[in-house]
């Protein structure tokens, strides 16, 4: 943590923070009750754990329709560090913005009660939002003791996936370059990179790097260390490996699978196939790499890295873009990307007790959630995005090209800009005209696909890149949805545990990588006992009875 503050010295003060609050929990008045009945012009102030590369300012066109049909503007903050630091201070002072998006930290605030239950708001001002969470309306609620609704979750409802969203990252050019050799397997994937790097040592005249991973912050659990879940037959469930069968938590790296899957990232390493900036770049300069053209494997998610890829196809570098593998350590496992969690609750956007309106704050998310809003926030505005033919949306060719070539198409329109701040229906749901909410269908998203892709997916037998991928099927839906999910009480034990556990693994998972590979076991060891010493199997067990209670009150 930057400055002179440390978690400990943040966790003691949002403790006497939370007391102060205990005791004086009269002091603010909840206005959930209460409505402007206005159609006066209002601005909201928002904060965002997760930072908004294509952030308008709701000066688009699409966001100054919203504002015309709402009267809300939002002035919105989005953090570049996950929030870990504005979060427990934001509690500490007892200030917040209308609106909150706090990603994993939504504890620190419920237990500073810096959320007003949401529950009569749905219930009274919000049809739309109770339409499409539907069934899934149970899976907001708290916790088995605390039923309130503090969170809307955000994710997709009901969403069918058409394309992997993780998996090992290949350049179209190495794999066409090779003949189309088979990637399955983590050795295949190194001698697809190796063989490309002896033949092309330099790319556009820089230096080819083989694989380059992202360690910046709280990225390293995205590139460096949750791949590790996917390589070893497990979906990602964030620190803890959960067992299908007894819902015992584990951390994950506990697990003598992944002890080889980053013995693999060592040995590449020791190969010099690992680019030696993976643990001191930035992400800007991550993407910036990536956009030249030169980095031919990278093992992450298709959001952390998408500007890239749209930067590469905006240059006519179609060949560099990057295809998504089911890579694992061996053939024996599966590659759980397309695992069915249910829907989830749990990340999602908070009405703080400070918003003045919050009746107006709930039909503003409620318009969002509208057809009229999902619309807006999918297509765009007819007769500008898309028109209207035969009573069907048709995207004009030369906008869905915008769409696919240009990098700030987002900012500059505004379609998809506002669709982060409340529940949206996922791919393949439809609206009452019988089209689909989202322009995604496996039709649109082949078409979308450039000619190199075409090329590359023909000549390993299939049609997308999905079709390469084990599918739902194969898999049991996971009864906790995702762990990663499941709220820690701010201040307690466990999450001072797991933050030890954290920073241990983002002092040691490098070094292990780094070092000599004879020496790889004796770090590894240190890096094992080192989370012993720090209480990893207390948070291991206090974590298992979370997961446990999450089952029972979903599955009740």
């Amino acid at each position: 943590m930057k400055g002179k503050y440390t978690r400990v010295t943040l966790s003691m003060l949002l403790a006497l923070v939370l007391f102060l609050v205990g005791c004086n929990s009269n002091e603010k008045t909840v206005k959930e009750d209460s409505s402007s009945n206005s159609d006066e012009p209002v601005t909201f102030t928002l904060f965002s754990a997760d930072p908004h590369s294509q952030w308008d300012n709701m000066e688009s066109p699409v966001s100054k329709k919203v504002i015309e049909e709402t009267g809300v503007t939002i002035n919105a903050e989005f953090d570049v560090s996950g929030g870990e630091q504005k979060i427990p201070l934001m509690a500490a002072s007892g200030e917040y913005p209308d609106f909150i998006l706090p990603k994993g930290s939504a504890s620190t605030l419920v237990d500073a009660g810096a959320f007003i239950d949401l529950t009569d708001l749905i219930d009274k001002h919000a049809p739309n939002l109770k339409k499409i969470y539907g069934e899934y309306i149970d899976r907001l609620k708290w916790s088995k003791e605390d039923p309130s609704i503090y969170i809307l979750p955000t994710s997709a409802v009901d969403h069918t996936y058409w394309a992997p969203g993780n998996g090992f990252m290949l350049q179209h050019d190495v794999v066409r370059d090779l003949g189309y050799p088979e990637i399955r397997t983590v050795k295949d994937f190194e001698n697809a990179i190796k063989e490309y790097m002896k033949k092309h040592p330099t790319i556009d005249g820089q230096p080819t790097v083989g694989l380059s991973l992202l360690a910046d912050d709280w990225r390293i659990q995205i590139s460096t260390t949750n791949p590790a879940f996917y390589a070893t037959g497990a979906s990602d469930d964030g620190e803890f490996y959960i067992n299908p069968e007894t819902h015992e938590a584990t951390m994950h790296y506990r697990r003598p699978e992944e002890k080889e899957y980053f013995r693999w990232l060592n040995h590449m390493n020791a190969e010099g196939l690992l680019d030696p900036e993976s643990f001191v770049q930035k992400y800007d300069q991550y993407l910036a790499k990536i956009s030249s053209g030169r980095v031919l494997g990278l093992i992450d998610t298709d959001w952390e890295v998408a500007d890239a890829q749209r930067a590469l196809r905006e240059a006519g570098k179609e060949e560099r873009m990057h295809g998504m593998y089911p890579v694992t350590l061996t053939e024996e496992y599966k590659h759980h990307n397309f695992q069915d969690t249910g829907y989830l609750g749990g990340w999602g956007i908070g009405i703080s007790v400070d918003c003045e309106d919050p009746v107006r704050a709930i039909k503003f998310l409620d318009f969002l959630a509208s057809e009229e809003g999902q619309i807006l926030q999918n297509w765009g505005i007819e007769g500008e995005n898309y028109e209207i033919v035969d009573g069907k949306r048709i995207i004009p060719e030369e906008e869905m090209n915008e769409r696919n070539n240009n990098a700030n198409y987002v900012k500059e329109t505004g379609v998809g800009v506002l669709k982060g701040f409340a529940p949206y229906y996922g791919d393949g749901v439809t609206d009452s005209t019988g089209q689909t909410y989202t322009i995604a269908s496996p039709e649109q998203i082949k078409d979308a696909y450039t000619e190199t892709e075409k090329e590359v997916l023909k000549n390993y037998g299939v049609e997308m890149w999905k079709d390469l991928y084990p599918q739902k099927e194969e898999f049991p839906v996971k009864e906790w949805g995702a762990a990663f999910n499941i709220p820690v009480e701010a201040g307690s034990d466990l999450e001072l545990v797991m933050q030890k556990c954290l920073d241990i693994v983002k002092k040691r998972i490098p070094e292990a990588i780094l070092a000599d590979p004879d020496d790889f076991d004796k770090v590894w060891d240190k890096f094992m006992k080192d989370l012993e010493k720090a209480g990893v199997e207390d948070a291991e067990k206090a974590y298992t009875e979370l997961v446990k209670e999450r089952v029972e009150l979903w599955n009740k």
